[in-house]
């Protein structure tokens, strides 16, 4: 009797078009996204980045398979490597988040590859990205596009003389 009871609820979910996030949240309940942002990518650039951090409060390590944003054609997962002295991105099929942890996604490592943008972003607009892992759960994050130059500290430059210079 209960298998029938819930195989109606899931009818009644299924045919009114309402959505029953409890039914298929599984580990993701368990997950907060942290801090995400996007970078703000040069004019005329058709890709940038996503970061942000995972953290996971539950016993069991799952691992987001998938990112989406109707901001881009294409959003894939990717990791920076090493090959031979030469650091290459490449795509990755799963990050794993560890029980009781959690991982950066930042540059130069795991990040959301957002590429063939649909508009050119501006600094302070908020880009929706949907995770899924591999539970089946979801979690869709605002993330606000930065300008990562404009927070960079200028460095001491020193003092240069500019007298023996041509202009």
């Amino acid at each position: 009797m209960k298998i029938i009871s819930s195989l109606a609820t899931l009818a009644v979910f299924a045919f009114s078009g309402v959505s029953a996030p409890c039914l298929a949240a599984g580990l993701a309940d368990q997950l907060s996204v942290v801090e995400p942002y996007v970078r703000l990518a040069p004019p005329g650039a058709r890709v940038t980045g996503a970061f942000m951090t995972i953290r996971n409060t539950s016993d069991k390590a799952i691992q987001l398979v998938k990112a989406d944003s109707s901001a881009a054609k294409v959003t894939e997962l990717h990791n920076h490597i090493n090959d031979n002295g030469v650091m290459r991105m490449r795509q990755v099929k799963a990050i794993s988040v560890p029980a009781k942890g959690e991982v950066q996604l930042k540059p130069g490592s795991f990040h959301v590859m957002l590429i063939d943008m649909q508009v050119p972003l501006k600094e302070g607009d908020t880009v929706a990205i949907t995770l899924e892992f591999s539970d089946g759960g979801t979690k869709t994050v605002q993330a606000p596009v930065k300008n990562l130059m404009a927070e960079m500290p200028m460095k001491d430059m020193g003092t240069m003389d500019h007298s023996q210079m041509k202009h």
